[in-house]
């Protein structure tokens, strides 16, 4: 059979996507299948059966990423890989991470019923802890491997109950032998839900995807002085509200500044002490800031520390700001966003490139391979929600151009 007609069997796809997302099931038709829960060993049975049924051997490393290995004619080429992630939000959905793996074990499914003979090995990667919802940081496995972390650091993370990282793969039974450092890979594609509503918006099916966004998390600290109500003039009091509410706006009025692909989300507040009829003397402000373009971005990081130092200053306010997490701007490879382009375009479907605005196990995989993601559409760009929602035949047009540029680059 001529490669260029294979085609992913689209009601298997969406079938293997409902009985993993059985695992963790929530009543409002999400998913809680968190890192290394029983539930995620569940999971990872089923993806190290399913490889099996598809003739592929299964390596665990050192940090419980798996990888399912399609031997090739040559096993000395570079392997091509795909992958992405089975964890999940504790209140998130079937489709993010979960469809880059899923339509990766397609991929091997097509390759073996069909009993295709690529020349190099294909591997499909299930990276640990990518959500971080248990473990923080975020994107762990990928991070060990890449070099970003050390696999001791990774080791000693605990969660909320003071559980390690390392006590928890190894009571799951996925503390592997493999070693977590890089690999040499011809090529790495990662298939995904955009988690944005810019596909749905422009009518399109296939993001050929080009960076993703740098960002900073920040905790911006106001300190003032607490005092009564009522009976304190507002010209007397020390409200860090005063310097923190323009800074708030400042921060999302930079996001607009630097459009369209700047950010700037304010997702958590914290106030001390905390009652009704108290000015605060302490609040503590969780500012998000992002953009694809590193030199932009540190610009806009310099921008809002000069903010903070301003308005805090006009209204004697101490502030301080404590940089909590960086993922830098990544650029992916030119050449393969291009091929993802021309397969789309070769199979029918519209395309455009794009920009991820979240973070992926391909920022990670990008330091050590030539990497790019494929993405599709999903409703209302709604992700990390139970109401996460994709169609059949998108899902499949993102599998079946997965399908082709590994064939591509595994010859």
């Amino acid at each position: 059979m001529d490669s260029a007609s294979l085609r992913v069997n689209a009601n298997r796809l969406w079938a293997s996507l409902e009985a993993m997302a059985e695992i963790g099931a929530t009543a409002a038709g999400g998913c809680n299948r968190q890192a290394l829960t029983d539930l995620d060993r569940q999971g990872r049975d089923l993806f190290v059966r399913w490889a099996g049924e598809a003739s592929c051997s299964v390596e665990v490393d050192e940090v419980g990423n798996l990888f399912a290995r399609r031997p090739g004619s040559d096993p000395a080429a570079p392997p091509v890989l795909a992958g992405s992630h089975l964890d999940t939000q504790a209140t998130g959905g079937k489709y993010d991470g979960v469809y880059g793996v899923l339509a990766g074990i397609e991929v091997l499914r097509v390759l073996a019923e069909n009993a295709v003979q690529t020349r190099a090995p294909i591997e499909v990667a299930v990276w640990t802890n990518e959500e971080g919802c248990r473990f923080a940081p975020a994107m762990l496995g990928s991070g060990v491997v890449s070099g970003t972390y050390s696999r001791d650091f990774a080791y000693a993370v605990k969660d909320k109950d003071g559980l390690t990282f390392r006590d928890e793969l190894e009571r799951i039974g996925y503390l592997g032998t493999r070693p977590a450092t890089p690999q040499t890979y011809a090529a790495m594609f990662e298939a995904h839900i955009e988690q944005g509503p810019i596909l749905e918006k422009e009518g399109l099916t296939i993001g050929a995807v080009t960076d993703i966004q740098g960002a900073y998390w920040f905790d911006v600290t106001f300190t003032g002085q607490s005092c009564h109500a009522g009976p304190t003039p507002m010209e007397m009091r020390r409200d860090p509200w005063e310097a923190a509410l323009p800074v708030m706006a400042g921060a999302f009025a930079l996001a607009r500044a630097n459009g369209p692909w700047g950010r700037a989300t304010i997702g958590d507040v914290r106030v001390e002490p905390g009652s009704r009829n108290t000015v605060p003397a302490r609040l503590v402000v969780s500012i998000d800031i992002r953009h694809p373009d590193a030199g932009t971005l540190e610009g806009m990081v310099g921008a809002l520390r000069a903010l903070v130092d301003r308005e805090c200053a006009a209204r004697g306010i101490a502030g301080a700001i404590d940089q909590v997490w960086h993922m830098p701007a990544t650029t992916f490879d030119a050449a393969l966003a291009e091929r993802v382009a021309a397969a789309a375009e070769r199979l029918g479907h519209s395309c455009m490139k794009i920009v991820s605005g979240a973070g992926h196990d391909s920022l990670h995989t990008a330091q050590f391979a030539p990497t790019t993601m494929i993405f599709v559409p999903c409703a209302g760009g709604l992700s990390h929600n139970e109401a996460e929602a994709a169609t059949m035949g998108d899902l499949a047009a993102g599998a079946d151009v997965l399908l082709q540029v590994m064939l591509e680059a595994a010859g």
